[in-house]
């Protein structure tokens, strides 16, 4: 692992230079595209911040009361700045209630907004994956494969590669491409996308919240998120008769 990246004289945190660079990539690809579905830049600008925002530190106070027993010997853990301290779900799902909010508030189309944020939804997983990698969280269970790693006295399963592998493959096949003729699809092929990554990751994961007896928190959340997914797709997908230029379309919005 990498924590840290010197530049010159300066010592930066690795994880927390991947992330800052994934929300700038992220937020310049959906400005570039905010025209294809009648947005202005500059709201959507502020829709992405309200969100990052709220992603942020709904993850943490997520990861904060999974853990709590931890953060009471020491709670001004609370405003550190380690990115591994972190609840990648409960952090979504803030962020995607504050987006609603806003959303709702200025009178946006709902569909068509996601479906402008996407890049930026995918570009900032990319660099959460970066951000793992970088520091070490997210570590894989002990494995005697070829490939693994040496970590934290084991050798691991490279779950951070994995991810960032996972991230960087739904960001090229789904968050850089043209919009699907119904509002909606992109955003929720995306959601769909992401939970059956997580699904897949979590298999591998060595530091998993596990809940009911030996279930990975991670993997019921991701089975929700994609049925939620795969069911708006399906309620979208029902409004069209036409079901092959459903498929076959690809510009048109």
């Amino acid at each position: 692992m990498f924590p840290i990246i010197q530049l010159g004289p300066l010592a930066v945190q690795a994880a927390g230079l991947f992330v800052i660079a994934s929300v700038y990539l992220g937020i310049v690809l959906a400005e570039k595209r905010a025209a294809n579905y009648g947005l202005k830049p500059e709201l959507l600008d502020n829709l992405l911040l309200l969100s990052l925002t709220a992603f942020l530190i709904g993850g943490r106070i997520s990861f904060l009361l999974q853990r709590w027993d931890s953060f009471r010997a020491s709670p001004l853990d609370l405003f550190s700045p380690n990115p591994s301290l972190f609840d990648l779900a409960g952090g979504l799902a803030i962020g995607l209630l504050a987006a609603l909010v806003f959303i709702r508030r200025k009178g946006l189309a709902f569909w068509s907004t996601l479906d402008a944020a996407t890049p930026f939804f995918s570009a900032v997983m990319v660099g959460l994956a970066a951000a793992h990698l970088a520091d070490g969280s997210a570590f894989g269970k002990a494995t005697s494969l070829p490939w693994g790693i040496e970590l934290y006295g084991a050798t691991r399963h490279p779950s951070q590669i994995y991810e960032l592998i996972a991230a960087l493959l739904i960001l090229g096949l789904i968050g850089l491409r043209k919009p699907f003729p119904a509002a909606g699809v992109l955003f929720l092929t995306f959601a769909a996308a992401s939970a059956g990554a997580r699904l897949f990751l979590e298999a591998f994961r060595g530091d998993s919240v596990l809940v009911f007896g030996g279930l990975r928190l991670g993997q019921i959340l991701a089975w929700l998120a994609l049925f939620l997914a795969l069911a708006g797709m399906e309620k979208i997908r029902s409004r069209y008769t036409d079901d092959t230029d459903f498929a076959d379309s690809h510009g048109k919005f």
